[in-house]
């Protein structure tokens, strides 16, 4: 089916040092272009990301020191890249919680003014989660091979869910049996503020923190009451993303 576009949208993939958005880095950029009208360009980039490829990342996507040592790095790179991009939306397969938030943390980094906010996205792995069927009945059946009897009854459900996360500790040997992995890794879904997800908005669309001391109090409330908790997080280990947002709030509460 072709797509019915007003912007030309971008389906773009990236290979990375590690999954730590403020410390890695990108050394490899996928994109594929769709117009309008139908016409599709796609380029690949290698990055040199100035730090060390760690073993394990390379067993993953192949990628080694030797293999970008003489490739640019992103800030050499990121004004035409932005420059390709200008005016599209942007797709992706989990891209919201990972490729979205370190393209835009490497934009920040370079220095290059690359608005996220006007753009649109779509992540293809959350349609494939909402549109298939999730029901715990559908796990049972997955992961355990039976039918699920006395569905949503609290006792079967329970009994059920338990027997889904064995399941799915026996199926997959690289999900860690650790419930502290499976709750951070795993399990978290929320509305966020910024990508890393260290403000997170309520029902009334109220930013709230999602951390520390202040987990759950107001942004805005606790700049107003403590002012040095905005300068520890600007000197502290935050994405620069969770600091651009944390100033926004900031300078809406000096505005209000």
């Amino acid at each position: 089916m072709k797509l019915n576009l007003k912007n030309p949208l971008v389906f773009f993939d990236l290979e990375t040092t590690g999954i730590n958005i403020t410390h890695d880095r990108i050394v490899e950029i996928s994109f594929l272009k769709v117009h309008p009208n139908g016409k599709e360009e796609i380029k690949s980039r290698r990055i040199n990301p100035e730090i060390p490829i760690p073993p394990q990342a390379t067993a993953i996507h192949g990628i080694t020191d030797d293999d970008v040592k003489d490739c640019p790095t992103f800030k050499q790179v990121a004004r035409s890249l932005a420059d390709q991009l200008e005016g599209c939306d942007l797709a992706g397969f989990n891209s919201s919680r990972f490729d979205v938030p370190m393209l835009a943390e490497e934009f920040l980094r370079a220095g290059v003014d690359f608005d996220m906010g006007r753009r649109k996205f779509v992540d293809v792995q959350i349609i494939f989660h909402k549109k298939e069927q999730r029901t715990l009945e559908a796990a049972y059946a997955f992961y355990c091979d039976k039918k699920l009897e006395n569905a949503h009854s609290a006792e079967a459900d329970t009994v059920a869910t338990y027997e889904v996360l064995k399941s799915q500790l026996d199926r997959y040997p690289d999900l860690e049996n650790d419930i502290e992995v499976l709750s951070k890794e795993y399990s978290s879904f929320n509305n966020n503020v910024d990508f890393a997800g260290r403000f997170i908005y309520d029902e009334k669309g109220v930013e709230l923190f999602n951390f520390g001391k202040h987990k759950g109090k107001p942004v805005m409330e606790v700049l107003n009451n403590e002012p040095s908790y905005y300068a520890w997080m600007m000197d502290g280990d935050f994405p620069l993303n969770t600091k651009q947002a944390l100033t926004k709030i900031r300078l809406r509460s000096m505005n209000s």
